[in-house]
């Protein structure tokens, strides 16, 4: 059957096997995890180190590169781009939603506290890992780009996820679980701007010309031009009303500019998702816009994500060799996960009890704010992709991130305040 078929046919019915393959696997392991009481992003994350050479690349014959051989790979990665910069979008979208709750003071403290030493204790621990990974593909990392970036991950709260935990846990209306939305959403924000900041120097620096005054302003150019002309413009679009069917044509309308604003910041020198996170906080929301066609679209979108992002988590367990980590290695692994609960769980309870949360809504709080999950994976490949993480660092990295977010699901069932005394939507007097 093989000599019927072009090389063309051939490379869509292998892509057509993986693509299956993934869905599969990641749908099996996320019904799983839920059953343990996991989100099911940890399930997804699982299956997608699971089919790389961590776990299925071991058996005999290397199942792995015979179901993602290397002429698959370009096309699955184009794919889990797609659905990335689509769930960008969402999470911008999402953003200009949550950000504008109430409590907006303690959440800003606890947002910042939470980053700024989360960061700082990252940058520290980056400064010490750094002779072990200072070459990639043999090329020299710079020092200030690695403990930067490194810092930068650290510093980072994964909103979606922490969402889903606060719906699945009947956290979602409690007084801890709103403060922890908002600081979550504020938190991201800061984060990806510390990201984009590295995103930038790392990029000045491999150019050869150092100069990163060009790509500051270029990016101040891009947000002023989407500010100013792109969002009325979107804003009137959205708005506007011509039939039942508007949605059907509002989708590859938003799909496209996604795609147009992350090519900009591409060309500017920053990541692409930062495009399409600008281009979802300058989203209207349905309430804002007084149109229904913006609610339409987002379960649209959202749909799309569910058979894309599979992929992304594949794409990313193809890059995770946990059997390659020395011990050496392991010891880097133990510090990096006491950084990573260390800082953001300190840096989050702080405030919140001298807010005025009593000692078990702060743990909740800083249990919450230590989950990674998808985020994290998302800010991992563009270390990659911007040469700051060797291979070992990379699996590290990926191992912290479903280790803080599977830490939340069996300390939230112990320490999760009672729903009678913790349900009060203005915060029972916490600014």
């Amino acid at each position: 059957m093989r000599g019927y078929a072009s090389p063309g046919d051939l490379l869509s019915a292998r892509v057509m096997v993986a693509m299956a393959a993934i869905l599969l696997a990641g749908c099996a392991l996320s019904w799983l995890a839920r059953r343990l009481g996991q989100p099911a992003v940890i399930g997804e994350i699982t299956a997608g180190i699971a089919l790389g050479p961590s776990l299925l690349g071991l058996l005999p014959g290397d199942p792995a590169a015979a179901l993602f051989p290397a002429t698959v790979r370009p096309v699955l990665s184009a794919i889990s781009q797609l659905g990335l910069l689509l769930f960008l979008f969402l999470i911008g979208w999402e953003f200009t939603t949550n950000v504008r709750r109430p409590h907006r003071t303690t959440a800003g403290l606890i947002s910042l506290s939470s980053v700024l030493v989360a960061f700082a204790l990252g940058a520290a621990v980056a400064f010490v890992l750094y002779p072990g990974h200072s070459r990639v593909h043999g090329d020299t990392v710079g020092r200030t780009g690695f403990v930067l970036f490194i810092g930068a991950a650290m510093a980072i709260t994964a909103f979606p996820v922490l969402a889903r935990i606060l719906a699945d846990s009947g956290l979602r209306h409690t007084r801890v679980g709103a403060l922890a939305l908002a600081s979550a959403a504020l938190d991201d924000v800061m984060a990806w701007c510390i990201m984009a900041f590295v995103s930038a120097t790392v990029t000045a620096a491999d150019s050869g010309t150092g100069h990163l005054l060009p790509i500051l302003l270029l990016s101040a150019g891009y947000l002023a031009f989407i500010l100013v002309l792109v969002r009325p413009l979107l804003s009137r679009v959205v708005a506007r009303r011509s039939g039942p069917d508007r949605a059907v044509y509002l989708l590859p309308v938003l799909v496209a500019g996604t795609l147009l604003s992350s090519y900009a910041t591409t060309w500017i020198g920053i990541h692409a998702i930062f495009g399409a996170f600008v281009f979802g906080v300058i989203m209207p929301s349905a309430t804002a816009s007084g149109s229904n066609d913006a609610a339409a679209v987002r379960p649209a979108l959202e749909g799309v994500c569910a058979v894309t992002l599979p992929v992304f988590f594949v794409v990313t367990g193809l890059n995770v060799d946990i059997s390659a980590l020395n011990p050496r290695n392991y010891l880097e692994l133990a510090a990096i996960l006491l950084v990573a609960c260390a800082g953001k769980f300190g840096g989050a309870c702080l405030p919140a009890r001298l807010s005025g949360l009593p000692w078990r809504e702060v743990a909740v709080l800083g249990v919450l704010m230590t989950t990674r999950g998808l985020t994290e994976l998302i800010i991992l490949n563009i270390g990659v992709e911007l040469g700051v993480l060797d291979a070992q660092m990379f699996s590290m990295m990926v191992v912290m991130a479903l280790f803080t977010t599977g830490l939340a699901g069996p300390l939230l069932s112990r320490l999760a305040p009672e729903p009678e005394s913790a349900r009060d939507p203005v915060l029972a007097g916490v600014r």
